[in-house]
């Protein structure tokens, strides 16, 4: 629940729908189970990637990106948010920078089920920005 975006109900839905964070080796493994990547059609050297796969729980998807909804406005997601709600134009870009921040809080939410600890932003440390 440290996490922005994330209340108890979210945090109750998300930590059954994932259940034992051993499962996932790595952080991409979790977003790959979310069913928040896009598909990729590969043959030869071509690349196609095509819309969200929507592999894995249901409400795993609905919880992360209701979490991603309320997420966007904390100063850790903000930024990134609106550059790619405005790289993308009016009509795609709200939707592709949510599901951008629900992944960005599935990988979050791995180191700090992993690591055991609360929500800590990366990035430059209150000493880099003084000196």
């Amino acid at each position: 629940m440290t996490a922005p975006g994330i209340a108890w109900v979210l945090g109750f839905t998300i930590a059954s729908e994932i259940g034992d964070i051993s499962r996932f080796p790595s952080p991409k493994k979790l977003c790959g189970y979310t069913g928040l990547c896009p598909r990729v059609h590969q043959s030869g050297g071509r690349d196609h990637r095509g819309p969200l796969s929507k592999n894995g729980p249901k409400y795993l998807r609905w919880a992360l990106i209701e979490a991603a909804t309320h997420a966007s406005r904390h100063p850790c997601f903000r930024e990134h948010y609106e550059r790619t709600k405005r790289r993308l134009g009016r009509q795609r870009g709200p939707k592709v920078a949510r599901v951008e921040v629900a992944r960005k809080l599935a990988e979050a939410i791995w180191f700090m089920l992993t690591r055991d600890e609360d929500f800590a932003p990366a990035g430059p440390t209150r000493r880099a920005l003084v000196a």
